[in-house]
């Protein structure tokens, strides 16, 4: 799976990850983030940094379907207005993780449907077709 982050960094470059970059740990991959979103390097983000990156950048599906609100909420749950490194790459592995398993789960289900309705197709056709072998379309 190949994660494109792309947006404007701190040195005014876009800053791409995907090939090498790609297979880096998730640790790594969030510290490299929070370096981009951490514009003026004071090694803490604001709401505004971090609302602007979700904007300008490329987030995962699963991410950009939660908002940047509700992330944020995550990332600061006491209100102070800022988050340090260390908490940004902690809580979005853990968001990353929800992300990726939500996204897992939804797939299985749409295979546990596929699933039932080839069964339910199977049952169908073991019975035979009505009225002698003619196909009746309704």
């Amino acid at each position: 799976m190949s994660m494109a982050i792309t947006g404007a960094g701190g040195s005014g470059g876009a800053m791409a990850v995907s090939g090498a970059s790609g297979r880096m740990p998730p640790q790594q991959k969030m510290s490299a983030l929070f370096n981009t979103i951490d514009t003026s390097g004071s090694g803490s983000i604001t709401q505004s940094q971090f609302d602007q990156a979700f904007q300008t950048m490329n987030p995962p599906a699963g991410i950009k379907a939660q908002g940047a609100n509700a992330i944020w909420a995550q990332l600061d749950p006491s209100g102070s207005g800022s988050v340090s490194k260390a908490d940004f790459v902690s809580t979005m592995k853990t968001v990353l993780a929800n992300a990726r398993n939500g996204a897992n789960q939804s797939q299985g289900a749409t295979a546990s449907s596929g699933g039932t309705l080839s069964a339910a197709g199977q049952t169908l056709g073991a019975l035979g077709t009505p009225n002698g072998g003619v196909n009746l379309l309704v």
